[in-house]
């Protein structure tokens, strides 16, 4: 049975939401969660029916959101440690935070560990696009300062997850630039791209429209620029619903037309968009399993990031990437 160790006291609302996203998966799902935290505050929240449902890992401390990261290796009795050191000592296949990000990705790089070949993780996130399939980004957030050869390795790390979870057969990969030809860019993008030339899926650079148009399957880019379009859509989509809200408020005919799409048009399109429909963002690249879920996070968000963290754990994604490396190099 597969194994998810799930910091419990991670994100920005507590436990309460972390343990209903715990229960939520279970009615759907056969896993063995290993929650991670102040066993009585967890106790506290969890239905007696769960209690032999689960395991607990009792920790006395919790990184805030408002910690410096540096200090999470110092901090061997936090929970969101004790969760990394249950997959670094194979006690589970995978682990599930919603809590400090750059602790949860230095503990993860520095405890867990990299894959062969790999000389920095990615953080990738689904963009949502106009075909079915969703726009893979990366990096967004994990590595500010990337190297060419970063970029290349995210290519290969975004096309081997295109291939084995979203099921796509032979991903588009592309690389974010200022404009589709060969001499756009900066130094950074344009090195990058003699590297990401020997990649089979690669199709040039792209543009921000590209990534939402459905031309790629796979956008490449350095996580500072990866978290500021991660950010800038989240706006963007924000923004959107709010002035259509106002829009219909004005007039009786569009409030009538809006009654009538709510379901089906505004619904799907809300799905579409909606975090909690994704979960988290998987760290690439780190040799297991780490989904790091938004501080925010509800339960319906936790519940998918745990589904994803079994999808990776089932899939070939690191051996695939591990393969296209060695064969690349």
């Amino acid at each position: 049975m597969i194994k998810i160790a799930i910091d419990a006291m991670g994100g920005d609302f507590g436990p309460e939401p972390i343990i209903e996203g715990v229960v939520q998966a279970l009615e759907s799902e056969k896993f063995l969660p290993i929650l991670v935290g102040k066993k009585t505050e967890i106790l506290a929240l969890l239905p007696q029916y769960y209690h032999e449902k689960v395991q607990i890992v009792d920790s006395s401390d919790v990184i805030s959101m408002s910690d410096q990261a540096t200090n999470a290796l110092k901090r061997k009795e936090s929970s969101i440690y004790k969760a990394v050191e249950l997959v670094r000592d194979h006690e589970a296949d995978a682990v599930v935070s919603a809590g400090h990000s750059g602790a949860t990705m230095s503990l993860a790089t520095l405890r867990i560990g990299r894959l062969p070949h790999i000389s920095k993780p990615a953080l990738a996130t689904l963009m949502p696009s106009v075909i079915q399939t969703k726009t893979l980004v990366l990096d967004v957030g994990a590595v500010v300062d990337c190297t060419p050869k970063n970029l290349y390795e995210f290519g290969v790390m975004g096309e081997a997850y295109a291939k084995e979870i979203l099921k796509v057969p032979s991903p588009r990969v592309g690389l974010l630039a200022n404009g589709e030809e060969e001499s756009k860019g900066n130094a950074l993008t344009k090195e990058a791209f003699k590297l990401l030339k020997g990649l089979n899926g690669f199709v040039g650079n792209v543009e921000g429209r590209d990534i939402f148009n459905g031309h790629v399957n796979v956008v490449v880019c350095d996580g500072f620029t990866g978290n500021i379009l991660l950010k800038t859509s989240e706006g963007v989509v924000s923004t959107i619903f709010a002035l259509m809200k106002q829009q219909i408020r004005k007039s009786l005919p569009a409030k009538i037309g809006a009654l009538m799409m709510k379901k089906k048009v505004f619904g799907n399109m809300k799905k579409q968009v909606d975090y909690a429909e994704y979960g988290g963002a998987p760290l690439l690249g780190i040799n297991g399993c780490v989904i790091i879920s938004h501080g925010s996070s509800n339960s319906k968000a936790i519940k998918n990031a745990i589904f994803q963290a079994i999808r990776y754990t089932e899939s070939n994604v690191n051996k695939t990437i591990e393969a296209l490396l060695s064969n690349n190099k």
